[in-house]
């Protein structure tokens, strides 16, 4: 019968290929990804760092909650870009884990900010 796959046709089709242009899509939302959890990574990694010099250094917590607040923008924005590119189904919902992840320990880093 024409309208029937055969089992060797069925075998063969059950993992179609994407387009190269799809491929190419989600490679490029991931990589914009990259570079904001990299961005927010970076203002993290300086407002964990930071430490005070000591009982006079009244800047450090003001520097502190500055770079975890640009650390929680940051992944809030990428956050956005990856509900976006979830949705349009470029990415995989575990994406969500790496922005998650930042805001969570940027909102810890905020409260438990050193105080001269």
């Amino acid at each position: 019968m024409p309208g029937r796959l055969s089992v060797t046709d069925q075998e063969t089709n059950t993992h179609p290929q994407k387009p190269p242009t799809a491929v190419i899509a989600t490679a490029l939302c991931g990589a914009l990804l990259l570079v904001l959890h990299a961005v927010g990574g970076f203002f993290l990694l300086n407002a964990v760092l930071t430490e005070s010099e000591g009982p006079w250094d009244s800047n450090v917590t003001t520097t502190v909650r500055l770079m975890a607040a640009l650390s929680m923008g940051t992944e809030l924005l990428a956050g956005g870009i990856t509900a976006a590119f979830v949705s349009l189904g470029r990415l995989r919902r575990w994406w969500y884990a790496i922005p998650a992840a930042l805001v969570l320990v940027s909102i810890i880093r905020m409260v438990f900010a050193p105080v001269p």
